[in-house]
């Protein structure tokens, strides 16, 4: 009930008319039926303008943190995301995530769009990172398409650091469906998962045009914090 009051009465038509946002290649998304929405992750917003341009709801698997922090703050994050039906989970790998899995599975057996990030987070400085392949262990337990989707102008609509975006005009790029049915019974094949998750990854690429980098963003992120600790940790010697 949330997510259709927050996109068709109160935050949906604000965000249509006020940044005016555009959309290609629709037409891919099936108007009935499971599929998975795998896009490239550059802001905050992507979230927001990704379903804002189609007509069916997308269930999001959003990172556990939203649903854990204290305060009043915390209660918002969880009610907001809670209640916009996003699914949270646990990105510290391992057997960890399972639940959230579990629950994106049934989302989609029971006939729904699923949204994913498989970079696993925000790129750090507009590059496209290396997938994880939880995408396509769900495509191929779940036996179902994977549409590319990319978000175009969303990082500089909203740099880091900022709150509120600034007044452009996002785009939404829809691929073609990718079928990986010639890989049924091979959910469990580390090595086919990977192939099909770089599919995916390389169809993002074409479709943003962004440059493609084989590590993983978190891995990246890690290392750009431990250097401005060590650059702080030197100024205050």
């Amino acid at each position: 009930m949330l997510y259709w009051l927050l996109k068709k009465v109160f935050l949906g038509p604000l965000l249509r008319v006020y940044y005016r946002p555009w959309a290609e290649g629709t037409e891919h998304v099936p108007k009935t039926g499971p599929a998975i929405l795998a896009g490239n992750h550059l802001t905050v917003v992507d979230s927001f303008f990704m379903p804002l341009v189609l007509e069916r709801k997308v269930t999001f698997l959003a990172k556990s943190d939203y649903f854990t922090q204290p305060g009043l703050k915390g209660m918002f994050k969880r009610a907001f995301f809670g209640g916009t039906g996003n699914v949270p989970v646990d990105r510290s790998g391992g057997h960890a995530s399972e639940p959230a899995v579990r629950t994106a599975l049934q989302v989609l057996s029971d006939g729904n769009l699923l949204g994913i990030y498989p970079e696993g987070t925000r790129s750090p400085d507009g590059r496209l990172y290396r997938g994880k392949t939880g995408v396509a262990r769900m495509a191929l337990e779940a036996k179902v398409p994977v549409i590319p989707v990319v978000m175009i102008g969303t990082a500089e609509m909203q740099p880091a650091g900022r709150l509120i975006p600034k007044r452009m005009r996002p785009g939404v790029r829809f691929g073609e469906p990718l079928d990986f049915s010639r890989y049924e019974g091979m959910e469990r094949d580390r090595y086919v998962l990977r192939s099909v998750t770089d599919e995916v990854m390389y169809a993002l690429m074409e479709l943003s045009g962004q440059e493609y980098v084989d590590q993983y963003a978190a891995s990246v992120k890690a290392k750009l914090a431990s250097e401005q600790r060590e650059k702080k940790a030197g100024q205050a010697d």
